[in-house]
């Protein structure tokens, strides 16, 4: 075997062997030259590493002897080693490295990459393995990061494809380990140049560390989320946040978990549209400079000794984002005073408005918003103290635009109430009632447990003592949720659009109280029912699906003699009753889930 010299240059090991005329070993196929088949001996190759004959400059060179000699080194069979430079260098002209690859429009996602070879035919180009190079796509880019990562340790074929994937990468979701997280996020962020949304679930702690290097390597990003395990601790401070928003210039969705170091926050941002944090905990200063945000979603702990002065937060939040759309607090600190810091800002665009958790908002609040916000699409007002006279407020203020209302844990409101907003907003299609018809005895008994989300101790009592029952017949409904109303103990459903229904923890229920008129039901929600009830709710969803079943119109033969039972091809019904029988026949071969857990 020959033994290579570490430390002997190329020159010096040509004179040793010319000094004792030693024969090296043959190490390849042959003696002539890979580039046009001559002996190598003497000769000085005319033609290029690109198959191109150079001219050189001796005056007998004529044009006529250089296609000679290319004709004849044409002519000359190719040896092995001519055809293995051959196809290196077609290995090398198929670099991927070389080749502009941009993201700039949502079809040239990952999932959406028609052509990721442009210049080739991926169809008949074969990769490693025998695969057309679409079809290695197709099959890796469906790999998660992790898999994705050890696919390109395969073969040069799979690691050339792997690497186009990364760089046609536009959104990744990466669920974080625990261990060498910050190694982790920076090897695979740093092949990903176009990567503009990013989703990390941590499991361990995170610090600005983790958002220099998202910084340093997403230049293009344009929504980060963040989310955080039970056992992970966010130590990302407000100033941290603030320069990386501020250094973000095409930063427009940001969305964070564990927020409860920041202290304080400065975020200014031209481009920032939507911003979610949550677990916040005594904001000392708050600014928000940010002229074209539209979304804010705002969740503090509930910890008594919060410190966060809301009614300054909401009064400049509403001052320096004048285009304002969807507003989301949630803290135990709002009150009626909150409400009418945000009414003085007059936010002409604002749709969405949800102050959860608010047991000091009562119907003067409601009068305010209604007076200021005429044209609200959705309002939740959960957990506060609204009575029946604000569901009244609401219904006349809101009739034409509310689509979503959320009152779940407001205790003080009744059947009476719930029947009348489905009677007076005809497009609602969401409602939540959740723990607002609930048996007082079963509150104040010491051995019920008592949930996370338990109402406020003091309640109404004009109507609690007793059971009550709930009608509702309404035409787009499609989400009602009644979870924990245990004081109700009849309930007549004649919804057509319903597909979900939560009944969770309705254990005074009557099973032959109970009627459900909605062929559209696809879940029913019945953890913590009796097994009577949750009887009576798989047979009448039973019986209500044979029935559209078996709900076909009739025809009379061409004799006059009897009717039929007719296809709908041949219907002649108007086109409303074509639309209705379409929607109940389709329905109907669906089943609807009686959820338990």
């Amino acid at each position: 075997m020959h033994c290579p010299h570490p430390h002997i240059s190329s020159s010096s090991a040509t004179a040793v062997t010319a000094s004792f005329d030693l024969k090296p070993a043959k190490r390849r196929g042959s003696y002539n030259c890979g580039r046009c088949g001559l002996p190598k001996k003497g000769h000085v190759c005319q033609v290029s590493p690109d198959g191109t004959t150079t001219l050189t400059s001796t005056p007998t060179s004529t044009p006529a002897a250089a296609i000679t000699q290319t004709s004849s080194s044409a002519a000359r069979a190719p040896n092995p080693h001519s055809a293995r430079q051959s196809n290196s260098h077609l290995r090398r002209a198929l670099d991927f490295g070389d080749i502009d690859i941009r993201c700039d429009s949502p079809e040239l996602d990952i999932d959406g990459y028609d052509n990721p070879f442009p210049g080739t035919d991926p169809d008949c180009e074969i990769a490693s393995g025998g695969l057309p190079v679409r079809c290695l796509w197709e099959i890796l880019r469906r790999l998660p990061p992790a898999g994705l990562m050890a696919a390109g340790g395969v073969c040069k074929g799979w690691r050339e494809t792997t690497k186009r994937l990364w760089r046609a990468a536009e959104e990744l979701r990466l669920l974080v380990p625990p261990k060498a997280q910050l190694r982790f996020i920076g090897s695979v962020l740093q092949k990903c140049p176009s990567l503009t949304r990013l989703s990390l679930k941590v499991k361990s702690d995170v610090d600005a560390t983790m958002l220099a290097c998202i910084a340093f390597s997403c230049p293009k990003l344009e929504s980060m989320e963040i989310s955080t395990s039970d056992a992970a601790v966010n130590r990302i401070t407000g100033d941290e946040l603030g320069r990386f928003v501020a250094d973000k210039c095409c930063l427009v969705s940001l969305k964070m978990e564990g927020c409860s170091n920041l202290g304080s926050f400065v975020l200014s941002s031209s481009s920032l549209s939507t911003l979610w944090l949550s677990d916040l905990y005594s904001l000392s200063k708050t600014v928000l400079n940010c002229p074209n945000l539209k979304e804010i979603s705002l969740e503090f702990s509930c910890q008594e000794n919060d410190t966060t002065d809301l009614i300054t937060l909401v009064y400049g939040m509403g001052r320096s984002c004048p285009r304002l759309q969807n507003i989301h607090i949630a803290s135990i600190r709002l009150s009626h005073a909150v409400v009418l810091s945000l009414t003085a800002a007059n936010l002409r665009g604002l749709r969405m408005l949800s102050f959860v958790l608010g047991s000091e908002i009562t119907d003067a609040s409601v009068a305010a918003i209604a007076s200021t916000y005429s044209g609200l699409e959705l309002l939740d007002l959960s957990g506060s103290s609204i009575t029946d006279g604000g569901i009244g407020m609401i219904c006349n203020v809101f009739q034409n635009t509310l689509s979503s209302l959320l009152v779940a844990l407001c205790p003080n409101i009744t059947s009476s109430g719930i029947q009348f907003a489905t009677a007076q907003l005809p497009l609602l299609e969401l409602l939540d009632c959740g723990m607002t018809i609930c048996d007082l005895d079963a509150q104040n008994s010491p051995s019920e447990e008592s949930g996370d989300n338990e109402p406020p101790s003091t309640l109404n009592s004009k109507l609690h003592l007793m059971y009550q029952k709930l009608i509702i017949k309404h035409s787009r409904l499609k989400k009602l949720s009644l979870w924990g109303c245990s004081g109700l103990e009849a309930l007549c459903l004649s919804c057509p659009e319903l597909n979900d229904l939560n009944l969770n923890s309705c254990k005074n229920l009557h099973p032959e109280k109970l009627l459900l008129q909605c062929p559209s039901l696809q879940n029913v929600h019945a953890s913590g029912c009796e097994e009577l009830l949750i009887g009576a709710i798989k047979t009448q969803v039973s019986d209500g699906l044979a029935s559209v079943e078996k709900h076909f119109p009739c025809k009379r033969l061409a004799d006059g003699s009897k009717r039929v039972q007719a296809p709908n091809c041949l219907s002649q019904q108007s086109g409303d009753d074509d639309k209705k029988r379409r929607r109940m026949v389709g329905v109907g071969r669906q089943s609807c889930n009686v959820v338990l857990d």
